[in-house]
């Protein structure tokens, strides 16, 4: 697919510096380099300023004060233009005032202001503003946010059960008690651009908002390939049989830890019949459909989030850019 880094998180060929994690002298040197910064995030939140659509990823000199909520070392995500750029996780804030109630929630419009930092900076949702990010901002905000959310649900050794620690700069955690090495994890998941004629298989899970159809997606299992996900889990969830199946783009979704797999499949069945526990909802939809629903003029369909790669899929098949 000729656009398929385009997507939200596609990358920005940001320099790693995977040479660097396990050295020492040059990281300590680099956490005192005048040049270095770290991007901020609380709650999985990042720290942004500007206004919708033309957002800045936060930047922070390491002296400043708001790094003192951090209650574990730096992550090491990069380098941009010969400087070093590192992570700070800093979720043990706790906020006076401010709304809470809508974490963890699908749409958390909140945002939440440190009164360490400058007035217009402010902790915003990653899926509400990804979309107003440049593509090396997004890639810097998904790397940060799915790293930390690693390291806060894998503190002990899955071998053991002792507690492990942070090592390689924050790519891996290490046993003290019987030496396993744990590393970041990424689920593979396959997303369908289901085709029949003129028409694309979207479903509904429950929770969404109303209205809202996507794209199918599920879990590639142990010991299968990404043809065979596609298959199982379109006839799991809406049971129409799928033919050819080829793949299309992937997008890094930080939400906790997915790789999404963009596929394009074609049905060999157009009857639907849904499992009530996997969807809600599943339907096919036609090319108008689908455009009155992207200008927001269909009466019963959203389209996918803007930022998903279901979005990207649906808006290039409408404008026949898939090849």
């Amino acid at each position: 697919m000729r656009h398929a880094e385009q997507v939200t998180f596609g990358g920005s060929d940001l320099d790693r510096a995977a040479e660097l994690r396990s050295d020492i002298p040059e990281l300590a040197a680099g956490l005192q380099h005048p040049d270095t910064r770290t991007v901020v995030v609380w709650r999985g939140k990042p720290l942004v300023s500007g206004c919708d659509g033309a957002l800045d990823l936060v930047r922070l000199p390491l002296d400043h004060p708001v790094l003192a909520e951090a209650r574990a070392e730096p992550i090491l995500l990069g380098r941009e233009e010969g400087a070093l750029r590192f992570a700070h996780d800093i979720s043990a804030w706790v906020p006076e005032g401010q709304d809470l109630t809508q974490l963890g929630g699908f749409s958390d419009s909140s945002e939440q202001m440190h009164p360490e930092l400058d007035p217009d900076q402010r902790f915003s949702e990653l899926r509400r503003v990804m979309t107003g990010f440049s593509p090396r901002d997004a890639e810097l905000a998904a790397s940060a946010k799915a790293i930390f959310a690693w390291h806060s649900i894998h503190g002990f050794c899955a071998r053991c059960g002792a507690a492990s620690d942070i090592a390689s700069a924050g790519w891996q955690r290490i046993c003290p008690s019987c030496g396993a090495h744990h590393f970041p994890r990424t689920d593979p998941v396959v997303i369908m651009l289901i085709l029949r004629g003129n028409s694309v298989l979207l479903g509904r899970s429950p929770g969404w908002p109303q209205g809202m159809y996507s794209c199918l997606a599920g879990f590639v299992e142990p010991g299968e390939t990404i043809e065979a996900a596609v298959r199982r889990e379109v006839f799991e969830e809406a049971g129409v049989q799928v033919g050819a199946v080829g793949y299309l783009a992937s997008q890094p979704w930080p939400f906790p830890a997915s790789l999404m797999i963009g596929c394009r499949g074609e049905a060999l069945s157009g009857e639907i019949n849904i499992d009530p526990v996997e969807i809600e909802d599943a339907r096919w939809v036609t090319r108008e459909e689908l455009a009155l629903a992207f200008a927001g003029e269909h009466p019963e369909i959203l389209p996918a989030r803007n930022g998903a790669i279901a979005h990207f899929l649906l808006r290039n098949w409408l404008a026949d850019t898939l090849d």
